[in-house]
């Protein structure tokens, strides 16, 4: 788990490092916040670029928001077992005759909810993308050096203080 994180932590610093380096050596001190800012006659990579960000950011979005549906969906179950929220609906697909597709409209509306909420409330805000970047250096660390490493500690029930892993 040590190198592992060790190799991810160091390619992503190389990475951004490298982007940087390659920005200021474009740039000089001219060089804007945005990186792609700066590619005034190129738009097509600005939109490959831009295409990019947005299917990475729909996976993160999706795998950072499973345990605000969890929750949720927890909480709803316990507070009303009973509620139409809770039923599970199948539906049989027209053509493909074997499979059924089930869900429960807590897991169908509570997402899609959620995701005009988080865009309504990110068009409201200007300087986001500060507060984002704010965000992701502070949970940078946590998300991928304390936490797996406290999880390998647990799993392979490593004593405090021993050299052992």
């Amino acid at each position: 788990m040590k190198k592992v994180t060790l190799y991810a932590i160091g390619a992503t610093t190389l990475f951004y490092i490298s982007l940087g380096c390659m920005g200021y050596a474009a740039y000089g001190n001219d060089v804007p916040g945005n990186v792609l800012a700066g590619f005034y006659n190129i738009f097509y990579l600005v939109d490959i670029a831009s295409l990019a960000v947005i299917i990475h950011l729909i996976g993160a979005y999706q795998v950072y928001s499973q345990p605000i549906f969890a929750i949720h969906e927890k909480w709803i179950v316990t507070r009303r077992p009973t509620s139409f929220f809770n039923i599970v609906y199948t539906v049989k697909l027209p053509f493909i005759k074997k499979y059924t597709i089930r869900f429960t409209l807590s897991k169908l509306l509570l997402p899609t909810v959620f995701v005009i909420f988080t865009t309504a409330v990110t068009m409201m805000f200007p300087f986001l993308n500060a507060i984002l970047g704010l965000l992701g250096a502070v949970s940078f660390w946590p998300l991928t050096v304390y936490l797996p490493m406290s999880m390998y500690i647990v799993q392979a029930k490593i004593i405090r203080g021993s050299l052992n892993g």
